[in-house]
Parts: C-alpha cells; sequence; structure tokens
C-alpha cells in the first residue's frame, strides 16, 4: 500500500500537544480540538512490546503465570502481574470521585491473577510489560463472558468496578487526560485482540482447530500436516472527506444507524488487489456517484470498538478533491449525502457540545460503577447538542472522522495546527 514518505509520517505523529492544551484546558469553539495521537493509538504499553526482555518477555512472563495459576497464588504473591477481564466486549473499569467542579475520571480495573485461578493459562492474553515506573509489571488480558472466571467482578457498588462498554468509555475519556487517553488504547488493544481469539478459532487454510501461541500474541493450528501459524491481521479502510475546492464545501453523509442529524465522511473497506487512494475513489463513486481526483493522505487511526467480526480496523483518512458535483446515492450504503458549505460545518463543531457529552458519559461511568441504574443502555445516550437543536453536528474529537472535517474547516486559521497537507500528493494524483 502506498504511504507517504516515511520522514514526513514521523514528523506528524511525534507533533508536540499545543501547550494550549493542558488538562482542563478550554478551547475556542472557533478552533480545531488538536491532540497527540488519536484516541486508541498511543498505547503506552506498546513502547516496549517488540523486544521485551528478561522476566517481562512473553515466554518467560507466561511461565510465571502458568506456576502462579497452578499454585492458586493469591493476590500478595503476584504483584508483578495485572490482568484486564472483558465480558461481551465490554473491559473492567473503575471510576474516580469527582475533585471540585471537574468530571469523575475513569480508570481500568486491573485485577491480579488470582481472580482467575480456575482458568487456564491458554485464557490469557500478554499486552506487555509496564513503562518508567513500572518496568517489572506484565499486563495481560482475559475474556471471562462463557467462563466462571472473574465470577463477581464487575457488578458495580462496593468493588466500584463495572464491565462498561467500550464506546462510552471512549466518549468519557477527557482526550487532554494523557493517562486515560492511555488506558483507552490499552483496552482497545486488549479487545482487539481478544475479539480475534474468538474469531480465529479454526484454521483458514485446513479447517482444523487453533491454539494460542506466545502468550496469545499468535496462533497455531493443531492439524500436524498443516501447523499454519496465524498472526492478527489489520482490516484497512479508507474514511475520506471530499472537498469541491471551487465552492469551498464538503460532501457529508449519514448512515441509517447514525443519531438524528450526525453527519460524517464516507468510508469503506478496502478490495484485494487495490490502493489505498483506489479504494478513496471506488468507494466515492459507489456510495454517491461523485468522480475524485486528488487523494490526500491526513492521518490513521485504530479502530477497536467495529463489530466483533472485525475487531482489528485501521482508519486510513484521506481528503479526496471531487472532479464531478452532481449526487446520486446508493441508498443501499447510505441514507443521504449532501454538499455543506465551510460555514454550515463550521457552525456543527461547537467544542462545549463534545465536552458536555464528555461530562455526561463520565458521570454515567461513575453512576455504573456505584451499580446505579444497572442494566441500562449508556453507549447511545449522550446528548452533544446545547440549546436549541442543531440542524448537524458531527462525531466528535474521539473519530478520525472529526479530524478530517475540523483541519479542512479551520484551514489557514490562526493557531490552527492541522492543514490540508496538500504538499502529500505525489503519486496520489494518478
Amino acid at each position: 500500500m502506498f504511504l507517504p514518505p516515511l520522514q514526513t509520517l514521523i514528523l506528524r505523529l511525534r507533533r508536540p500537544l499545543p501547550k494550549t492544551l493542558t488538562r482542563r484546558a478550554r478551547i475556542s469553539p472557533a478552533m480545531s480540538v488538536n491532540l497527540q495521537t488519536h484516541a486508541f493509538a498511543g498505547n503506552p504499553l506498546r513502547s516496549k512490546l517488540a523486544r521485551p526482555a528478561g522476566p517481562c518477555s512473553p515466554g518467560s512472563a507466561l511461565e510465571t503465570l502458568k506456576s502462579l495459576l497452578a499454585a492458586g497464588a493469591d493476590e500478595a504473591s503476584s504483584p508483578g502481574f495485572k490482568v484486564l477481564a472483558f465480558r461481551k466486549g465490554r473491559p473492567l473499569a473503575r471510576s474516580l470521585e469527582p475533585v471540585s467542579d471537574t468530571p469523575p475520571r475513569w480508570r481500568l480495573g486491573w485485577v491480579p491473577p488470582s481472580k482467575f485461578n480456575d482458568s487456564s493459562v491458554g485464557d490469557f492474553v500478554y499486552l506487555g510489560p509496564g513503562s518508567e515506573g513500572d518496568a517489572d509489571t506484565v499486563y495481560w488480558a482475559i475474556d471471562v463472558s462463557s467462563s466462571p472466571s472473574g465470577v463477581g467482578l464487575g457488578g458495580g457498588g462496593d468493588d466500584g468496578l463495572c464491565f462498561v462498554e467500550l464506546r462510552t468509555l471512549m466518549v468519557a475519556t477527557d482526550w487532554a487526560d494523557t493517562h486515560t487517553m492511555g488506558e483507552l488504547a490499552i483496552a482497545g488493544h486488549a479487545r482487539a485482540l481478544l475479539e480475534w481469539h474468538n474469531v480465529s478459532r479454526f484454521c483458514g487454510h485446513c479447517g482444523a482447530s487453533t491454539v494460542p501461541i506466545e502468550a496469545g500474541r499468535r496462533k497455531q493450528c493443531t492439524n500436524e500436516s498443516c501447523k499454519k501459524r496465524i498472526y492478527p491481521r489489520v482490516d484497512p479502510v479508507v474514511i475520506m472527506l471530499v472537498i469541491d475546492k471551487a465552492n469551498d464545501r464538503a460532501l457529508l453523509s449519514r448512515q441509517s444507524r447514525f443519531v438524528p442529524r450526525m453527519w460524517s465522511c464516507l468510508a469503506g473497506f478496502i478490495e484485494p488487489g487495490e490502493s489505498l487512494e483506489e479504494a478513496v475513489r471506488r468507494e466515492t463513486w459507489e456510495e454517491t456517484g461523485i468522480e475524485v481526483g486528488e487523494v490526500v493522505y491526513h492521518s490513521s487511526q485504530p479502530w477497536p470498538v467495529g463489530p466483533n467480526s472485525m475487531p482489528c480496523q485501521l482508519m486510513v483518512g484521506f481528503f479526496a478533491y471531487a472532479k464531478s458535483f452532481e449526487i446520486h446515492v446508493d441508498k443501499a450504503e447510505l441514507e443521504d449525502a449532501k454538499w455543506h458549505s465551510r460555514e454550515d460545518v463550521r457552525n456543527a463543531l461547537t467544542f462545549a457540545e463534545y465536552e458536555k457529552a464528555q461530562r455526561t458519559a463520565a458521570f454515567k461511568v461513575n453512576q455504573m460503577c456505584k451499580g446505579v441504574e444497572k442494566g441500562q443502555n449508556f453507549s447511545t445516550d449522550f446528548n452533544v447538542e446545547s440549546g436549541e437543536l442543531a440542524q448537524m453536528f458531527i462525531p466528535g474529537p474521539f473519530a478520525i472522522a472529526h479530524h478530517l472535517i475540523s483541519s479542512w474547516v479551520h484551514e489557514g486559521a490562526p493557531g490552527n495546527t492541522e492543514l490540508l497537507p496538500k504538499q502529500l500528493n505525489s503519486v496520489s494524483n494518478l
């Protein structure tokens, strides 16, 4: 797949967090919300995951974990091991009480392996060693959806732990809180790995069952004549903001599953034998009848909150410049698609509304962890509007669509650091 020059990407990904975006900072509604990394990126455990050594290496840590489980170890005998349990795709979380007028903050509900002494070592998935100040700790994930392990966990109430939808935590995350953003990335990585294990129980080559190897980071076919190794795969999805430069407007679309008045970018999966740019042009044409010429890379985002059948998605964001302008919506794919002026989209980008949604979600998580309102689905119960109903709004700062749209809206604005990267056109002009 074609990507811009490596040096340019590295500079973009290493772009420092603006000094004005400190914790609890307020940003003018007219400005773009700039993040150091996208939501679900920047996993702090991955910095040492490539070549961890010593007792924190996958093999050594797995042997130690096996011994602890066999001995029925208690919490005191396993201080260097922390486990994140999942139930039906929901990670275990806890909520910290609010301080002053700030909303509560959530944290992942790490528990010791002693909570899972009746589990097999093969049920655990290695996430990696800790970072600075935590280098001797090894982190794991486990799915307890259909096992007695972790019984009593996540009921909300006295222990303050609850299994919470990852989308809910995503909305509840204060994007200026580096620590919580890191925990969100860890939870996303863990969910993607666990769901991948669930959908790869059989070898795609011979049909035999598979078993986890390398501490759950890989799987292997049990058929002696096959023994094929299976690796987690990423499903790349192109997401594009289609732009009409001559008339200063952008193409936004609606799907039937969207909440009322929400509009977003076009998106679609890449087909075999297709480049990223070709996928952008094909998806735009198939869904809206718009012909695209120049395609420019913006950024990418891991997206582990998709369907369970597609747990490892990577959203690859582009700006796509239209060559035709008459819309013909494919109603099987979209509910509607329309051109929107820059001013109309700017009016939809009101920062206070997204902050309100974040605060509301954070208090909802706090209630759930206290055992309040059990059984209620909070994943879509977030009002992102304040005052009168807006004609439209776009996804919040946790989604790459927000940053594609925001970058275009605030192109050239003083202080905006997310300008359209028009210098990265190279092969995308073909």
